[in-house]
């Protein structure tokens, strides 16, 4: 019997992953999300629906729960509205910001400090640091080239002890907010040269992670030729920081970040809100219906390139 049951589920996991099956899927989770208006229209393009599916591995029930519950989250959480000049205060150590950079497939690249979350130029509320984060995740993807749905993470962790280290309830929330509301949104994230004492907060915060997002998590280390390599793999070493093994020299600038989040502010704004008819029928490929590239930050040019 037990033989029976295993080739009925995998034929069953074969149908979901039939490319040929997908456009269907993506249809039958549209009809079964039902009609929408505002953001919310605006959001769910069929590539936004293919990420919840893949997220799901095509299962349609389970990818109708998580995106409903990702539009209850945006109705009150309102990513869209977020605009730099109320997150600004957690911008001012660069803990989280957005790279001039892509990486060679053309990815968003957020640079992560964990250790510059202490300190008296941050606020200590688990809600401001979560906006904070929202705000450059939706920054990211609307940065992002044509054809591009993804993002990159590289996280260095100078100065890193478990004194400065985030607590497990913030690592925990943007777990959360990453694998549940921006599924497959993140291609990779590199952990460039964690301390041995990492380990002990690894052990906790790795079982927040669900299977598709604990494999994207990869370990670097300078003296590890392998680890180094697969890095380079996804980043040209000439626009890569020192930081992280590269040759670019990359200094943030506050008040020059602040600026082109401005800028990018007029072009979110512009963005979510005009829902016209023409938009909303030629998407571009990136995830968000006619999301414009802005451009990059002159000050953070790395002065290799």
């Amino acid at each position: 019997m037990s033989g029976i049951f295993r080739r009925r589920s995998n034929s069953h996991q074969e149908q979901e992953n039939d490319p040929s099956q997908q456009p269907i899927k993506i249809n039958e989770l549209k009809a079964a999300i039902g009609p929408l208006t505002g953001c919310s229209l605006q959001y769910c393009t069929d590539a936004c629906f293919r990420r919840y599916l893949e997220a799901r591995n095509w299962n349609l029930e389970k990818s109708q729960k998580m995106l409903e519950e990702s539009l209850k989250w945006r109705l009150t959480f309102k990513p869209e509205e977020i605009r730099w000049d109320q997150v600004a205060i957690e911008g001012e150590t660069g803990k989280v910001y957005r790279a001039n950079f892509h990486d060679r497939h053309g990815r968003s690249v957020l640079i992560l400090r964990p250790a510059r979350q202490v300190g008296i130029r941050n606020t200590a509320s688990l809600d401001n640091q979560m906006r904070h984060l929202v705000y450059l995740i939706e920054n990211a993807i609307l940065n992002l080239p044509e054809g591009q749905e993804q993002m990159a993470w590289l996280i260095d962790f100078t100065g890193w002890t478990l004194s400065t280290s985030v607590p497990v309830k913030s690592a925990r929330e943007t777990v959360n907010i990453l694998q549940n509301h921006y599924p497959e949104r993140l291609a990779v994230a590199f952990l460039y040269n964690p301390p041995r004492i990492f380990e002990a907060f690894w052990k906790i915060v790795k079982y927040f992670l669900d299977t598709k997002t604990f494999h994207k998590v990869k370990f670097v280390y300078p003296k590890n030729k392998e680890s180094v390599e697969l890095m380079r793999q996804y980043f040209d070493e000439e626009n890569l920081p020192t930081d992280f093994g590269g040759k670019a020299v990359l200094t943030y600038d506050y008040e020059e970040f602040s600026r082109q989040m401005a800028q990018d502010d007029a072009k979110s704004a512009a963005f979510w809100g005009s829902i016209s008819s023409e938009k909303l029928s030629h998407p571009t490929t990136n995830g968000y219906s006619g999301a414009e590239v802005a451009p990059e930050p002159a000050s953070l040019t790395p002065s290799a390139t």
